[in-house]
Protein backbone atom coordinates (compact mmCIF):
# COMPACT_ATOMS: atom_id res chain seq x y z
CA UNK A 1 0.00 0.00 0.00
CA UNK A 2 2.81 3.14 1.10
CA UNK A 3 4.64 1.78 -2.59
CA UNK A 4 1.18 2.43 -4.50
CA UNK A 5 0.71 5.71 -2.48
CA UNK A 6 4.44 6.94 -3.78
CA UNK A 7 3.21 5.96 -6.94
CA UNK A 8 0.40 7.90 -6.92
CA UNK A 9 2.38 10.98 -5.45
CA UNK A 10 4.97 10.78 -7.94
CA UNK A 11 2.46 10.71 -10.95
CA UNK A 12 0.48 13.47 -9.83
CA UNK A 13 3.22 15.75 -9.29
CA UNK A 14 4.54 15.06 -12.71
CA UNK A 15 1.15 15.62 -14.16
CA UNK A 16 1.13 19.51 -12.05
CA UNK A 17 4.09 19.78 -14.06
CA UNK A 18 3.27 19.02 -17.33
CA UNK A 19 -0.25 21.16 -16.80
CA UNK A 20 1.81 23.76 -15.73
CA UNK A 21 3.82 23.77 -19.52
CA UNK A 22 1.01 22.89 -21.61
CA UNK A 23 -0.78 25.84 -19.67
CA UNK A 24 1.99 28.70 -20.84
CA UNK A 25 2.25 27.19 -23.87
CA UNK A 26 -1.09 27.88 -24.22
CA UNK A 27 -0.92 31.37 -22.86
CA UNK A 28 1.54 32.22 -25.11
CA UNK A 29 0.02 31.16 -28.13
CA UNK A 30 -3.07 32.93 -27.32
CA UNK A 31 -1.10 36.12 -26.10
CA UNK A 32 0.49 36.28 -29.56
CA UNK A 33 -1.57 35.23 -32.02
CA UNK A 34 -5.31 36.70 -31.23
CA UNK A 35 -4.17 39.69 -28.25
CA UNK A 36 -1.13 40.81 -30.39
CA UNK A 37 -0.34 42.42 -33.27
CA UNK A 38 2.94 42.16 -33.42
CA UNK A 39 6.30 41.70 -32.60
CA UNK A 40 7.39 43.02 -28.81
CA UNK A 41 9.43 46.42 -28.64
CA UNK A 42 12.10 45.81 -26.87
CA UNK A 43 13.19 49.30 -26.13
CA UNK A 44 10.04 50.45 -25.29
CA UNK A 45 7.84 47.53 -23.92
CA UNK A 46 5.03 48.15 -26.05
CA UNK A 47 3.87 46.02 -28.63
CA UNK A 48 3.88 46.88 -31.70
CA UNK A 49 2.96 45.89 -35.62
CA UNK A 50 5.36 44.40 -37.53
CA UNK A 51 3.66 46.14 -40.65
CA UNK A 52 4.18 49.95 -40.33
CA UNK A 53 1.41 49.74 -42.88
CA UNK A 54 0.41 53.77 -42.19
CA UNK A 55 4.13 54.55 -41.91
CA UNK A 56 5.43 56.83 -44.86
CA UNK A 57 8.26 58.86 -42.98
CA UNK A 58 11.25 57.42 -41.94
CA UNK A 59 12.82 58.85 -38.52
CA UNK A 60 16.12 58.53 -37.68
CA UNK A 61 17.92 58.67 -34.93
CA UNK A 62 21.35 60.44 -34.83
CA UNK A 63 22.12 60.21 -30.67
CA UNK A 64 25.57 60.10 -28.87
CA UNK A 65 28.99 60.19 -30.41
CA UNK A 66 29.33 59.32 -33.77
CA UNK A 67 31.76 56.56 -35.00
CA UNK A 68 31.85 54.61 -38.23
CA UNK A 69 30.65 51.62 -36.82
CA UNK A 70 30.28 50.31 -32.97
CA UNK A 71 32.54 47.32 -31.64
CA UNK A 72 30.58 44.34 -30.12
CA UNK A 73 29.50 44.63 -26.53
CA UNK A 74 32.34 42.79 -24.87
CA UNK A 75 34.76 42.88 -27.65
CA UNK A 76 37.50 44.35 -25.67
CA UNK A 77 37.09 47.71 -27.82
CA UNK A 78 39.09 51.10 -26.56
CA UNK A 79 36.05 52.78 -27.22
CA UNK A 80 34.21 53.30 -23.82
CA UNK A 81 31.67 55.81 -24.44
CA UNK A 82 28.26 54.16 -24.33
CA UNK A 83 26.26 57.21 -25.81
CA UNK A 84 27.22 55.87 -29.40
CA UNK A 85 25.97 56.02 -32.50
CA UNK A 86 27.59 54.49 -36.37
CA UNK A 87 27.33 55.57 -39.71
CA UNK A 88 27.04 52.11 -40.50
CA UNK A 89 23.30 51.86 -38.88
CA UNK A 90 22.46 55.06 -40.31
CA UNK A 91 23.57 54.23 -43.77
CA UNK A 92 21.57 50.97 -43.62
CA UNK A 93 18.36 52.63 -42.80
CA UNK A 94 19.00 55.73 -45.02
CA UNK A 95 19.57 52.80 -48.08
CA UNK A 96 15.74 50.74 -46.25
CA UNK A 97 14.53 53.86 -46.56
CA UNK A 98 15.08 54.69 -50.20
CA UNK A 99 14.15 51.36 -51.15
CA UNK A 100 11.01 50.61 -49.61
CA UNK A 101 8.02 52.24 -51.91
CA UNK A 102 5.73 53.46 -48.48
CA UNK A 103 8.72 55.47 -46.95
CA UNK A 104 7.68 59.10 -48.98
CA UNK A 105 10.85 61.00 -46.53
CA UNK A 106 13.49 60.69 -44.15
CA UNK A 107 14.05 62.81 -41.23
CA UNK A 108 17.74 62.52 -39.39
CA UNK A 109 17.00 63.26 -35.81
CA UNK A 110 20.64 64.85 -34.28
CA UNK A 111 21.42 65.01 -30.84
CA UNK A 112 25.54 64.57 -31.05
CA UNK A 113 28.67 66.85 -30.25
CA UNK A 114 30.19 65.31 -33.02
CA UNK A 115 32.63 62.64 -33.54
CA UNK A 116 34.73 60.88 -36.41
CA UNK A 117 34.73 62.70 -39.57
CA UNK A 118 34.74 59.86 -41.80
CA UNK A 119 31.42 58.99 -40.50
CA UNK A 120 29.56 62.52 -41.07
CA UNK A 121 30.96 62.48 -44.09
CA UNK A 122 29.46 59.04 -44.94
CA UNK A 123 25.80 60.34 -43.64
CA UNK A 124 26.14 63.62 -45.62
CA UNK A 125 26.76 61.54 -49.09
CA UNK A 126 24.09 59.28 -48.29
CA UNK A 127 21.52 61.85 -47.28
CA UNK A 128 22.28 63.67 -51.16
CA UNK A 129 21.98 60.47 -52.92
CA UNK A 130 18.30 59.78 -51.72
CA UNK A 131 16.00 60.52 -54.59
CA UNK A 132 13.49 61.25 -51.33
CA UNK A 133 12.82 64.22 -49.06
CA UNK A 134 15.65 64.71 -46.20
CA UNK A 135 15.53 66.88 -43.42
CA UNK A 136 17.74 67.00 -40.64
CA UNK A 137 16.00 68.07 -37.11
CA UNK A 138 19.14 69.17 -34.96
CA UNK A 139 17.76 69.13 -31.20
CA UNK A 140 20.05 69.85 -28.09
CA UNK A 141 23.20 70.20 -30.70
CA UNK A 142 23.84 69.17 -34.04
CA UNK A 143 28.05 69.63 -34.13
CA UNK A 144 31.16 69.15 -35.59
CA UNK A 145 30.81 65.61 -37.43
CA UNK A 146 27.50 65.36 -36.40
CA UNK A 147 26.77 68.97 -38.26
CA UNK A 148 28.60 67.67 -41.50
CA UNK A 149 25.93 64.85 -41.55
CA UNK A 150 23.69 67.34 -41.11
CA UNK A 151 24.51 69.09 -44.47
CA UNK A 152 23.81 66.54 -46.62
CA UNK A 153 19.43 66.52 -45.65
CA UNK A 154 17.79 69.04 -48.02
CA UNK A 155 16.56 70.98 -45.28
CA UNK A 156 17.87 71.51 -41.78
CA UNK A 157 15.69 72.49 -38.68
CA UNK A 158 16.62 73.83 -35.07
CA UNK A 159 15.55 74.90 -31.99
CA UNK A 160 16.40 78.98 -31.83
CA UNK A 161 18.63 77.22 -28.12
CA UNK A 162 20.22 74.35 -30.01
CA UNK A 163 24.37 74.17 -30.76
CA UNK A 164 24.96 74.05 -33.99
CA UNK A 165 28.05 74.51 -36.44
CA UNK A 166 31.69 73.98 -34.80
CA UNK A 167 33.40 73.34 -37.96
CA UNK A 168 36.56 72.61 -37.14
CA UNK A 169 39.32 69.66 -36.00
CA UNK A 170 41.17 68.20 -32.76
CA UNK A 171 43.16 65.63 -31.70
CA UNK A 172 43.83 66.97 -28.44
CA UNK A 173 44.68 64.59 -25.56
CA UNK A 174 46.25 64.82 -21.93
CA UNK A 175 50.31 64.52 -21.70
CA UNK A 176 50.92 61.74 -19.12
CA UNK A 177 54.92 62.66 -19.05
CA UNK A 178 54.97 64.67 -15.77
CA UNK A 179 53.05 62.40 -13.88
CA UNK A 180 54.44 59.33 -14.99
CA UNK A 181 58.14 60.78 -13.98
CA UNK A 182 56.53 62.17 -10.81
CA UNK A 183 55.38 58.35 -9.63
CA UNK A 184 58.85 56.61 -10.99
CA UNK A 185 57.55 55.16 -14.24
CA UNK A 186 60.10 55.11 -17.33
CA UNK A 187 58.33 55.52 -21.27
CA UNK A 188 60.99 52.77 -22.84
CA UNK A 189 60.54 53.46 -26.24
CA UNK A 190 60.88 50.88 -29.06
CA UNK A 191 59.61 51.36 -32.52
CA UNK A 192 60.53 50.72 -35.98
CA UNK A 193 59.72 53.73 -38.39
CA UNK A 194 60.77 57.23 -36.25
CA UNK A 195 56.28 58.43 -36.16
CA UNK A 196 55.20 55.00 -35.05
CA UNK A 197 54.45 55.71 -31.50
CA UNK A 198 53.43 59.74 -32.39
CA UNK A 199 50.69 60.89 -30.60
CA UNK A 200 51.10 58.57 -27.32
CA UNK A 201 50.05 60.08 -24.67
CA UNK A 202 53.43 58.99 -22.27
CA UNK A 203 56.05 60.31 -24.58
CA UNK A 204 56.27 63.89 -25.48
CA UNK A 205 55.05 65.17 -29.19
CA UNK A 206 58.15 66.51 -30.94
CA UNK A 207 58.16 69.67 -33.01
CA UNK A 208 58.56 67.69 -36.44
CA UNK A 209 55.32 64.87 -34.88
CA UNK A 210 52.87 68.20 -34.01
CA UNK A 211 54.28 69.62 -37.64
CA UNK A 212 52.92 66.45 -39.26
CA UNK A 213 49.45 65.82 -36.81
CA UNK A 214 48.78 69.70 -37.99
CA UNK A 215 49.52 68.45 -41.56
CA UNK A 216 46.70 66.24 -41.60
CA UNK A 217 44.35 68.52 -39.34
CA UNK A 218 44.57 71.15 -41.40
CA UNK A 219 43.23 68.77 -44.52
CA UNK A 220 40.59 67.25 -43.03
CA UNK A 221 39.27 71.00 -41.30
CA UNK A 222 39.81 72.00 -45.26
CA UNK A 223 37.26 69.23 -46.44
CA UNK A 224 34.96 70.00 -43.63
CA UNK A 225 34.40 73.81 -44.95
CA UNK A 226 34.28 72.65 -48.70
CA UNK A 227 31.27 70.64 -47.44
CA UNK A 228 29.53 72.39 -45.86
CA UNK A 229 30.02 75.16 -48.55
CA UNK A 230 28.98 73.04 -50.74
CA UNK A 231 25.79 71.01 -49.08
CA UNK A 232 24.23 74.23 -47.66
CA UNK A 233 25.23 76.37 -50.70
CA UNK A 234 27.15 79.31 -48.70
CA UNK A 235 30.07 81.32 -50.62
CA UNK A 236 33.88 79.68 -49.53
CA UNK A 237 34.97 82.15 -48.27
CA UNK A 238 31.90 83.05 -45.83
CA UNK A 239 32.47 79.30 -44.42
CA UNK A 240 36.09 80.26 -43.23
CA UNK A 241 35.07 83.20 -41.43
CA UNK A 242 33.29 80.97 -39.20
CA UNK A 243 34.95 77.52 -39.63
CA UNK A 244 37.02 78.71 -36.08
CA UNK A 245 35.28 75.53 -34.01
CA UNK A 246 33.01 77.66 -32.08
CA UNK A 247 29.19 76.95 -32.12
CA UNK A 248 25.91 79.52 -32.29
CA UNK A 249 22.77 79.03 -31.20
CA UNK A 250 19.77 78.68 -33.70
CA UNK A 251 18.67 81.75 -34.67
CA UNK A 252 22.73 82.38 -35.49
CA UNK A 253 22.56 79.81 -37.23
CA UNK A 254 20.11 80.44 -39.26
CA UNK A 255 21.33 83.86 -40.03
CA UNK A 256 24.74 82.43 -41.11
CA UNK A 257 23.05 80.15 -43.19
CA UNK A 258 24.08 76.94 -41.28
CA UNK A 259 20.20 75.78 -40.72
CA UNK A 260 17.29 76.62 -43.19
CA UNK A 261 14.26 77.03 -40.01
CA UNK A 262 13.70 77.42 -36.47
CA UNK A 263 11.52 74.53 -35.27
CA UNK A 264 10.75 71.09 -33.97
CA UNK A 265 8.95 67.90 -34.84
CA UNK A 266 6.02 69.66 -35.21
CA UNK A 267 7.30 72.42 -38.09
CA UNK A 268 9.01 69.21 -39.52
CA UNK A 269 5.74 67.06 -39.98
CA UNK A 270 4.16 69.84 -41.24
CA UNK A 271 6.91 70.64 -44.00
CA UNK A 272 7.06 66.98 -45.03
CA UNK A 273 3.10 66.74 -45.19
CA UNK A 274 3.44 69.63 -47.85
CA UNK A 275 6.13 68.36 -49.43
CA UNK A 276 4.42 64.50 -49.86
CA UNK A 277 1.19 65.45 -50.08
CA UNK A 278 -0.14 63.80 -47.39
CA UNK A 279 0.18 63.49 -43.79
CA UNK A 280 3.50 63.03 -42.56
CA UNK A 281 3.62 59.57 -40.29
CA UNK A 282 6.92 58.94 -38.67
CA UNK A 283 8.03 55.39 -37.63
CA UNK A 284 11.42 55.65 -36.22
CA UNK A 285 14.39 53.66 -36.81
Amino acid sequence: MNFLRKLKRIFYFFAIIIGFIILSIASNFIYDGFLGSGPLNEETGDLGSSDDSDCNVLGINLHGTLWTYLPPEGGGSLIEDTDMVSSEGILYSIDQAIEDDKIKAIILEVDSYGGSPVAGEEIAIALKSSNKPTVAMVRQAGISAAYWAATGANKIYASKNSDVGSIGVTQSYLNNVAKNQKEGYDFIQLRAGIYKDMGNPDKVLTEEEKTLLFRDLNIIHQNFIDAVSVNRKIPLEDVRKIADGSSVLGEKAKSLKLIDEIGGIIEVEKYLSEKIGEKAEICWN
